[in-house]
């Protein structure tokens, strides 16, 4: 049964996301909008407010400073010759006298102003008002001036003196129309807010412009690298933040050169291992089939031996998957690791007989750890098969067993060519080789180092190895030291 849904493409729909260009016009003009309603609210709209406001305060500073030097007639004059023309306003200054308001100085910026047009009666009433009320306060009223009506504010304080007589200042300054300059603004608001808009546009193209550059190299780059092109650099176009993302982009595409190259070895290598014995066990079963008397014990023990090296190879490879997945994870126990090992060594005999290589096991105490028996005994194995591989010409293999301050290390040392420091951090990998010709494993399968890897990490143990070229290498590992003591602290 044919499933059309199965072999056709995957059409994703694609989110329409807006670019980076018109993202940064849009904050730019809401920042610009944002800005002239400020000032629009403060320079329009409130606008009479804050004049008015500005009036008053003059109208109190005033207040203050003749108030100061209302008993010194050599200061009082020229005090409010000095306000009357700063603030331009109209201001007389009386002393009450048996209730009658005497004036002591004056000075008119606008000879039609109210207070030195009104008669004797208005401006008692004015003084006699403040007096009541005390302070000071403040009114609005038309005055006609000429032919024209303006809109003045009227100022009255009374404050007694360090004499003990009582004192009024009038004070009067015209109100600026000021509809005439609100309107100007308001226009104004319109061409400012266009020529803003315009700029933010032409800011928002430019710095996009400067922000995608090296974004859309590095696009570029990493659909090369998405397509196998492992030789695609990145720039960041001068941008710190951009500078370490090219950085990070390059170094995970030259890690993905290397396990992709890795990926290509492991390939290659399990495909030569899997046909070797493959084409022993075809061969000889051709053998015994085609000519007559080659069913001889010798060939089913060939086809047994590479059936056997199949089922190692493949076990390996499931052994290190699970391990590489998390699945196969320890169960604990306190066992003799000492005698563990021997019982390793013990199982070496017959292929050192046959093929004269020489395992020898140094230790000085026996010594228990808790830690999965299985998985240290397949790490054991591994190791020693490891260096049965790789041993010299003398074929002497040296296992040794050291006890130091809790720790049990054990190391197994080969007499081979040894590793060159710049290839240690990778023989770890899946069928890596040093000298890169893959060779068919006198013993194991060529997975080992990397199933040792994968079981010390899940016990937490160090590992390592330590070579010298020419000379041969050590690899060892550690776990801790299990006493009586600790055993039984266990138990309870």
């Amino acid at each position: 049964m044919n499933n059309d849904r199965t072999n056709a493409p995957i059409n994703k729909k694609r989110r329409r996301v807006s670019g980076i260009s018109w993202r940064l016009f849009g904050m730019l003009t809401l920042f610009v909008v944002l800005t002239l309603i400020v000032i629009w609210t403060f320079q329009v709209a409130l606008l009479n407010r804050f004049y008015e406001s500005s009036k008053l305060d003059e109208f109190h500073q005033t207040d203050e400073q003749i108030f100061a030097v209302v008993d010194s007639e050599e200061q009082l004059r020229p005090t409010v010759y000095m306000r009357s023309v700063k603030t331009d306003s109209c201001i007389r200054v009386f002393r009450i006298s048996d209730g009658a308001p005497i004036e002591i100085a004056d000075y008119d910026t606008n000879m039609n102003c109210f207070i030195h047009r009104a008669d004797g009666m208005e401006l008692n009433r004015l003084c006699e008002s403040v007096i009541e009320k005390g302070g000071s306060y403040t009114r609005r009223m038309s005055n006609s001036i000429g032919d024209s009506t303006v809109i003045v504010t009227i100022h009255v304080a009374a404050s007694k003196g360090a004499d003990g007589n009582e004192y009024v200042i009038l004070q009067e300054s015209a109100l600026l129309p000021l509809s005439a300059t609100v309107t100007t603004l308001e226009h104004q608001f319109g061409w400012i807010m266009c020529i803003l808009i315009m700029g933010a546009l032409v800011m928002a193209l430019l710095l996009s412009r400067l922000i995608c550059l090296p974004m859309e190299r590095m696009s570029r780059s990493a659909r090369r690298l998405a397509k196998g092109e492992y030789d695609a650099n990145f720039f960041g176009g001068g941008y710190r933040e951009a500078e370490e993302l090219a950085e990070a982009l390059n170094y995970a595409a030259s890690e993905l050169a290397k396990t992709d190259n890795l990926q290509k070895e492991l390939v290659a290598n399990i495909s030569h291992d899997l046909r070797t014995p493959l084409t022993m066990i075809k061969g000889y079963g051709e053998v015994m089939r085609d000519i007559p008397g080659e069913s001889t014990p010798e060939n089913m023990q060939v086809i047994i031996d590479e059936t056997e090296r199949l089922t190692e190879l493949v076990n390996d490879m499931l052994d290190l998957s699970k391990i590489r997945a998390g699945t196969r994870k320890p169960e604990p126990e306190v066992f003799d690791l000492t005698e563990a090992i021997s019982a390793v060594m013990l199982r070496y005999e017959k292929f050192t007989e046959q093929q004269e290589y020489s395992i020898i096991f140094e230790k000085t105490e026996n010594v228990s750890v808790n830690a999965d028996r299985t998985m240290i005994l397949q790490v054991v194995y591994n190791l020693v098969n490891n260096a049965l591989n790789y041993t010299g010409e003398d074929k002497k293999v040296l296992i040794r067993q050291t006890v130091s301050n809790g720790k049990v290390r054990v190391s197994v040392t080969d007499t081979g060519v040894g590793i060159a420091p710049e290839d240690i951090p990778y023989i770890w990998d899946r069928y890596y080789k040093v000298d890169k010709v893959h060779k068919r494993a006198v013993v194991g399968t060529g997975l080992g180092l990397s199933i040792v890897k994968g079981i010390l990490a899940s016990h937490g143990a160090p590992y390592g190895v330590e070579s010298v070229i020419d000379q041969g290498s050590t690899f060892w590992f550690e776990l801790d030291a299990v006493y009586d003591g600790d055993f039984e602290e266990k138990l309870t």
